[in-house]
């Protein structure tokens, strides 16, 4: 896998583009307009992009029907030396739809214990929770 980054401005911003060639604009939020969103924010959408792909794709599999999905995430970060990695990632999937709460938790699950590279990736350094809502109420594993 490889991404190229070039430089659009004199400032921060910058294209992003991988094997897609459809661009990404990465900024810094210091500057006065923000023409994009910040590494850090990309990391968080990393995480609901990856685990809305894995819990669509299991569902589906499962022929459950999904009428919306939206997902919120959330980190909290933490002062190391001039660093401010995150140490707290949370998710909060809303689905609705005709689907069975039971396999919208195990989609869950799966996603963050077994499929999402995100998360698995982040998981030695970052905790990682999740909250699943089913049209609109919160479901307990």
């Amino acid at each position: 896998m490889k991404v190229t980054l070039e430089r659009k401005n004199s400032e921060f911003l910058f294209e992003a583009k991988g094997a897609s060639g459809i661009p990404v604009m990465i900024d810094n939020k210091t500057v006065d307009e923000v023409k994009g969103s910040s590494p850090m924010e990309l990391l968080l959408m990393g995480v609901g992009g990856c685990s809305a792909i894995d819990i669509i794709s299991i569902l589906k599999k499962q022929k459950q029907e999904i009428t919306a999905y939206t997902v919120e995430v959330e980190g909290e970060r933490k002062e190391v030396g001039q660093a401010k990695p995150f140490e707290f990632i949370t998710v909060k999937v809303l689905l609705e739809g005709e689907i069975d709460p039971k396999k919208a938790i195990r989609a869950a699950q799966l996603s963050f214990d077994k499929y999402c590279s995100v998360s698995i990736t982040l998981e030695p350094s970052v905790t990682i929770t999740y909250e699943v809502y089913l049209n609109g109420e919160k479901l307990e594993d």
